[in-house]
């Protein structure tokens, strides 16, 4: 059954991605379309970050994974490399988890 399941979802991409073939490139074109395309990954990568932090299973969860993405945040704001982003990150869910 879940080799179906993948099979399927191969075959659905596939079909999204012949009909992306198939639209008109006056479509493609419209503005509106284009700050679409722009904007969807930034908000999938943010969902897909929020998912990761404050759930676990159905329940909403606050702890060391919050103070870490504010960390990063922080970081990121003051425009300090990745790499120090990281690892002030990491380190301040290490000292959440410490003191927890």
């Amino acid at each position: 059954m879940i080799w179906t399941a993948v099979l399927l979802t191969a075959a659905g991409c596939f079909g999204f991605k012949m009909a992306g073939w198939t639209v008109p490139s006056s479509v493609l074109e419209r503005p509106l379309l284009r700050r679409g395309a722009t904007l969807l990954p930034a908000a999938l990568l943010s969902a897909l970050v929020m998912t990761q932090v404050f759930g676990e299973g159905r329940a909403l969860v606050l702890d060391a994974r919050l103070v870490s993405l504010v960390v990063g945040a922080l970081c990121f704001w003051r425009r300090l490399p990745f790499l120090v982003a990281l690892v002030a990150a990491a380190a301040a869910a290490a000292l959440v988890r410490a003191l927890a």
